[in-house]
């Protein structure tokens, strides 16, 4: 079987940028208390008139089909990696299909949330692989700003959160040694409860009520922030390391880790775990906040376009998050 290779990759943030300073001004907080906490100095956030979840997508995804040396119409197989998708239902990988105009196709929707890239990622793998298909879209988009609890009650969430999308073309490689060597998927759904969105839901016989609109209400995030950081220290080193022990590596063979961007600390926290050098370790939620499926491929264009990608890297992408769900990557570039 053949490897996998992201041919191309390509993201897209919206041109409004939000600072702490402009948060500090609809709610109780402090640009020194959000940096502190998070390492975060600015997001991005989507004009709803026209920047929707999957506008932002194809945005993203014309890059990564430009840089693959391929065009819409060879485009095998969409999956695409969302917790913000445009409609309840359907998913949003149709309607990127009809905004690159695309063959009738199949669009697979992966809702693993923050870990929704890497587990994309193996299952459009699996299908080069196979041979099944030869040119796959993968697209992680999250429009969060629309649906944050701007209160003093939500601070702490609202803070954290911003708007973007991230793309790659997955081809086959005829290379042994390249491309995806491996994907490590997990979730464990006993603490779903601890980062959710739980309303409107289909657990409950009245799906809609006006409780759910108020502040701490069903339709806003909750997270239960300290046990979530606990657990991603400690999940996030766990899946680097199988990944790299699945392949015969050590973290000290590793060029760079690009680690969902999730907390500044969870990440500064993992590379010393690991003994990794600062250097290794790629971070941008100082400007683009937590994207969740699309912060590892805005880090990874980020990264490849500063030249901190280069051909031969041993490259691990990892993240953690909602469900719980983790997962890791190795890629040799």
């Amino acid at each position: 079987m053949k490897n996998a290779r992201l041919a191309g990759i390509g993201y897209y943030v919206p041109e409004k940028v939000v600072t702490n300073d402009d948060l500090s001004k609809i709610m109780n907080t402090t640009d020194e208390w959000i940096v502190e906490r998070t390492g975060i100095k600015e997001r991005h956030y989507a004009d709803m008139d026209k920047e929707k979840n999957y506008i932002m997508g194809a945005k993203a995804a014309e890059k990564a089909i430009e840089m693959a040396g391929t065009n819409a119409q060879e485009i095998d197989l969409i999956v695409y990696a969302t917790l913000s998708a445009d409609y309840v239902f359907p998913g949003s990988g149709v309607l990127l299909q009809k905004e690159l105009g695309c063959k009738n196709i199949g669009a697979i929707d992966v809702r693993a949330q923050c870990s929704g890239f890497v587990y994309g990622l193996s299952i459009a793998e699996q299908y080069i692989k196979t041979g099944k298909y030869k040119n796959i879209l993968l697209v992680g988009s999250e429009i969060h700003s629309i649906g944050l609890d701007y209160s003093d009650h939500g601070r702490h969430i609202a803070v954290i959160f911003g708007d973007g999308a991230g793309a790659a073309v997955l081809q086959p490689t005829e290379a042994k040694d390249k491309g995806v060597l491996s994907t490590h998927l997990h979730s464990e759904g006993e603490h779903a409860e601890r980062l959710a969105v739980l309303d409107p839901g289909f657990y409950k016989k009245d799906r809609f009520d006006i409780e759910m609109t108020k502040p701490g209400g069903g339709f806003y995030p909750v997270m239960d922030g300290q046990f979530v950081f606990k657990n991603a220290v400690t999940r996030f080193p766990e899946v680097i390391m199988e990944a790299l022990q699945a392949n015969d590596y050590t973290p000290q063979d590793l060029d760079l880790l690009i680690p969902h961007q999730a907390n500044l600390r969870i990440s500064q926290f993992v590379q010393k775990k690991m003994g990794l050098a600062e250097d290794k370790v790629y971070n941008t939620i100082m400007k683009y906040g937590n994207t969740t499926a699309a912060s590892i491929p805005i880090g990874l264009c980020e990264a490849h376009a500063e030249g901190k990608v280069r051909e031969g890297d041993l490259i691990c992408l990892a993240a953690f998050g909602s469900g719980f769900t983790w997962a890791s990557a190795l890629i040799r570039w």
